[in-house]
Formats: structure tokens, sequence, C-alpha cells
């Protein structure tokens, strides 16, 4: 299944990307809503960094290799920059909300790969990935009203 072992490798990598945004969104943030965003970002960054893995070993489990080294990731992600000058809570939510649904549409893209090619076990694990999203997703677009 190479074209579903690559779709994993663009999720990988644009996973790695969104989990290190989150991260400089959690060291950078200030304002009002700092006391309830700054570990909201951490706990989302870390239940990324379980998703990179599991996308990681099931590229495995299908007999392709990982790429995802932080070169790879800056040539090809398709993950929006995210402007590292950025202190302000609620602009953080914009940036990170406009980015989740950048990796949401990607994540679905592949799962709808998955299905087509046969692949249920795949689609199964993005399937829960893009339910988790969806609800953290969900939070961002309510926090901005």
């Amino acid at each position: 299944m190479p074209t579903i072992v690559e779709a994993l490798n663009q999720r990988l990598i644009d996973s790695l990307d969104l989990y290190t945004q989150f991260k400089v969104a959690h060291w950078n943030i200030r304002g009002p809503h700092f006391v309830a965003l700054h570990p909201l970002f951490d706990q989302i960054a870390q239940e990324l960094n379980g998703f990179i893995d599991e996308i990681a070993e099931r590229a495995i489990v299908l007999g392709g290799h990982v790429i995802g080294t932080a070169r790879t990731v800056a040539k090809q992600s398709t993950i929006e920059d995210y402007p590292e000058t950025t202190v302000r809570d609620l602009e953080h939510v914009a940036l990170l909300g406009n980015r989740l649904d950048q990796w949401l549409v990607g994540m679905k893209h592949t799962r709808d790969q998955a299905d087509e090619a046969g692949d249920p076990d795949t689609a199964d694990l993005l399937t829960g990935m893009i339910s988790a999203f969806d609800k953290h997703r969900w939070f961002f677009r309510a926090t901005l009203g």
C-alpha cells in the first residue's frame, strides 16, 4: 500500500509541524485567558504527540518507511507557518484553529484514501484522531464566539 504509506508520511509531517506550533503558542501566550489556554495548548500538543507515534507505526505496519526530520517537516508540511511573534491569547486561538482546520482536511483526505484502498484499520485509526481534534476545533471556535 505505498499510496497509503505516502499519505501517512504527509500526515506525520503535518502533525509534527502542528505539534511544534502548539508548543510555540504554549510557551508564548499572554493575556487574560492565559490560565485556561496555557495548559490547554500543552495538553493538545501532548495528545497530538501520541497520534504522531500511531501514524508512524501504522506506516511501518503497512511495510513503509517513515520520514519526519525537522528539515523534512520544514520543506514538506502543508500547514501554514506560525507567526512566532504572536503573544495574545485569542490571537493564538484563531491561528491554531486555522491550522487545525488545515490538519483536519488532510486527515480526512487520507482517511478517504484508506477507505477507497480497502484499509479499514487505517481509516479507523484516522477517524479516532479526527474525532478528538474536531472537538478541539469546536472549542476554539466557541472561544472566539
